[in-house]
């Protein structure tokens, strides 16, 4: 560029600013009236939330918004627990799976929570007895010891305040008496049993909407796919594919993100992109016999679309899914899906890839349910009371996603370093709770012996507890804490401070034993289950799968073959992350679309469905429809994978040994200096601090991927953490290059 150059681009630059500068006045004038609008409609739903007769499915579809956001305005509509939906036979594939598997971890799942009505702050037992856990006071008695409170001081505080204006989400308690005691059951007639049926294979194709590339077991092609609009790439592919291909995955291109410009939102450009036009003969999927998937899922970065031509039915999805192809073409992409299918076989003997990682991982999982006569569970592992699964739903957060910020941390800091648990989950399968759990309240926690109390803590278990932090604490937050939105989780730091919350026994552990100081733990309930090893088959056989892909991926000559294998390897491990989190069964998200009216106009909502999005021809849909009749919903299960994950984040045993001491090596975030944490990314940490931790390849060891030793300025924002953590992976790459 030379000085000519240079001065015709300022005064592009100036005429862009002068041009811009009238619409963001425009832009700030509608945001306000918005703004009035929406507080108007908050008000009124407040005031017809008094009426004695009103309900929460009525008002919001007068709103415009879903169930959820009005019982956010009026507490009171609350539903006491979700319906259940009719029993069905067993489908192939669920909403709720797609919509796990379509996520990934940097992303938390956009979650409706309903949970059971609680209008009471959180208490324990009416005699005011209180279990109290470490923080030993001065007088040298133990570490784990039992008091009892004065009566008025049984009922837990009011949570404080979490900024100006945002008071934090209540977590709901277990009723007290026989009231709570009654949620302790089994769903009747519902357990988790082997299928009797194999799941049927679908042709797959692989499909590059960018250069239209199409490879199929049929061969490979180049087709002429236009503006890839839905129904430019169904016309391309079925002129040459047979019927028989009912997947077709997009590997590049994310042809649903046309027009995105012209959206507010990615998920509406999605949206538009689905209800586009259609060839002649093809409507949105209804329905496909026993299987009840159909319609669309609506997602910003992997939506499903579904559509069906008379007998012939068809998916377009999105290879990210199951990884990131990395510029992989189709071709290599399909080979790194029959890779997958080779190395599960051997382990799986009815193995069949499924639309994603999440069906895949929960059907695979259901073939390892014992069968043999007399053995434990041979019946079926049974299914808990809607109660105890929407409070679990409400109550067990996942990941840890947490970005730390100045003045906790120096506006610069001497480095970037980003370790991540490598297959992390997989180390954390080996003991589940089973069975329909014990209610522990604070008097019967107290009545336990020490040894008791110890071997509770360290069981499967759920625990509503009030947390003190030592005073002198000068390092990151050991327990979740709610936090205003929803489904938002906090990390309680400062020394001193109290908060109530709910928390798995893993994490309890780590707080009560962690390598600085104990925290002070007051258990006022809790879920107590039966030790049990569900999921340890499956995970092993996964592992197994797992280790033999990497294997290959290492050593294999030819590059494409090592490509392949490599993507098979993370293939893997997205079907146990997702696979375990079909077991926490979200309630369930139903979306759909209908055509805009005469003129323009809006039609009628289902009831209980929320406006999504519009376009020149059709509104977009949501709807929560609470949680199903699912034989294999396990919340417990996700949610003491997920505790023991978050504690392994902050201090866990590798699989490297101390050379002197012959003990296993510790790594996590609090054996890194206070003050050097900036970031935690479900598995990840991000840290200003050298990391050595010794890298032995197993699940659960944490492996550098990310390293800049040198001055770096501490990210605020999200767009500027990302940035870094690209720069930071560039940059080891380099070094090794």
């Amino acid at each position: 560029m030379d000085n000519k150059e240079y001065s015709a681009g300022l005064t592009e630059l100036r005429a862009v600013r002068d041009e811009l500068k009238p619409l963001e006045r425009e832009l700030a004038q509608l945001q306000a009236k918005v703004d009035k609008l929406r507080e108007r409609r908050a008000e009124k739903i407040r005031e017809l939330g008094g009426y004695a007769k009103a309900t929460s499915d009525r008002i919001a579809t007068a709103a415009g918004l879903g169930v959820i956001d009005i019982v956010a305005l009026v507490p009171s509509l609350a539903p006491q627990s979700a319906p259940e939906a009719p029993a069905e036979p067993p489908a192939t594939e669920t909403v709720t799976d797609d919509q796990l598997a379509a996520q990934a971890p940097a992303e938390p799942i956009k979650e409706t929570t309903v949970a059971p009505k609680t209008d009471a702050p959180q208490t324990v037992e009416p005699s005011g007895t209180v279990a109290r856990l470490g923080a030993a006071p001065a007088d040298g008695t133990s570490d784990l010891e039992v008091l009892a409170e004065p009566e008025q001081a049984a009922t837990a505080p009011a949570p404080a305040a979490a900024g100006v204006g945002e008071a934090e989400r209540v977590l709901p308690s277990i009723p007290a008496g026989a009231e709570g005691d009654a949620w302790f059951r089994a769903e009747p007639n519902l357990a988790s049993k082997r299928p009797n049926f194999k799941q049927a294979a679908r042709g797959m194709a692989f499909l590059d909407a960018s250069t239209g590339v199409l490879v199929w077991q049929g061969g490979t092609v180049r087709l002429d796919l236009g503006r890839a609009s839905v129904a430019e790439i169904l016309t391309a592919v079925y002129a040459v594919a047979p019927a028989s291909v009912e997947r077709i995955y997009v590997t590049a291109g994310d042809p649903w993100h046309q027009g995105a410009e012209r959206h507010e939102f990615l998920k509406d450009a999605v949206a538009a992109w689905l209800n586009g036009p259609l060839p002649e003969g093809w409507t949105v999927e209804a329905s496909r016999g026993r299987d009840r998937q159909a319609g669309h899922l609506v997602h910003p970065r992997n939506p499903v679309g579904r559509w069906q031509r008379g007998d012939q039915h068809t998916e377009i999805r999105s290879v990210g899914e199951w990884f990131d192809p990395e510029g992989a073409d189709p071709a290599t992409v399909r080979a790194a899906f029959v890779e997958l299918w080779k190395a599960l076989r051997p382990h799986f003997e009815d193995v069949v890839l499924m639309g994603s990682p999440s069906q895949t991982g929960r059907d695979l999982w259901s073939r390892t349910i014992p069968t043999k006569a007399g053995a434990k569970w041979a019946d079926g592992f049974p299914v808990m009371s809607q109660e105890i699964r929407g409070l679990l739903h409400a109550t067990a957060g996942q990941g840890r996603t947490e970005l730390i910020t100045p003045p906790r941390v120096p506006e610069r800091v001497p480095g970037w370093y980003e370790v991540d648990r490598t297959f992390a989950y997989a180390k954390h399968t080996w003991a589940s709770g089973v069975g329909v759990p014990k209610r522990i309240t604070a008097a019967r926690f107290a009545a336990m012996s020490e040894k008791e109390q110890t071997n509770a803590l360290f069981a499967p278990s759920h625990w509503q507890v009030r947390v003190t932090v030592p005073k002198d604490w000068n390092h990151v937050g050991l327990l979740p804490a709610p936090a205003p939105g929803e489904r938002a989780w906090h990390y309680p730091y400062e020394g001193g401070q109290t908060f109530t919350t709910w928390a798995g026994g893993a994490e309890l552990n780590l707080a009560l034993r962690n390598p600085i100081a104990p925290w002070r733990i007051e258990i006022l309930d809790g879920l107590l289950w039966e030790s049990g090893d569900p999921l340890k088959s499956w995970s092993t056989k996964l592992q197994k799968a797992w280790r033999s892909l990497r294997a290959i991926a290492e050593m294999h000559g030819d590059e494409q073959q090592k490509k392949a294998c490599a993507m098979a390897s993370r293939a893997v491990r997205s079907i146990l992350l997702y696979g375990i989190g079909t077991f926490a069964q979200r309630p369930r998200i139903t979306t759909g679309s209908l055509e805009l009216g005469a003129g323009g106009e809006v039609p009628d909502l289902p009831d209980g469905a929320r406006l999504t999005g519009i376009t020149d021809t059709h509104v977009t849909w949501e709807r929560n429809q609470g949680f199903a009749r699912d034989q294999y919903a396990h919340p417990e299960w996700a949610a003491g994978v997920w505790s023991a994950a978050r504690a392994a984040l902050l201090s866990v045993s590798t699989s490297s040994k101390d050379p002197e001491t012959g003990k296993p090596l510790k790594a996590g975030a609090l054996h890194l200096p206070p003050g050097s944490i900036l970031a935690f990314r479900t598995d990840a940490i991000y840290t200003s601090a050298p990391v050595e931790w010794p890298y032995g390849g197993e699940p659960g060891d944490y492996l550098l991927k990310g390293r800049m030793p040198w001055e770096q300025t501490t990210p605020r924002t999200d767009e500027e953490f990302y940035y870094l953590q690209g720069l930071g992976r560039q940059a080891l790459e380099a070094e090794g290059m």
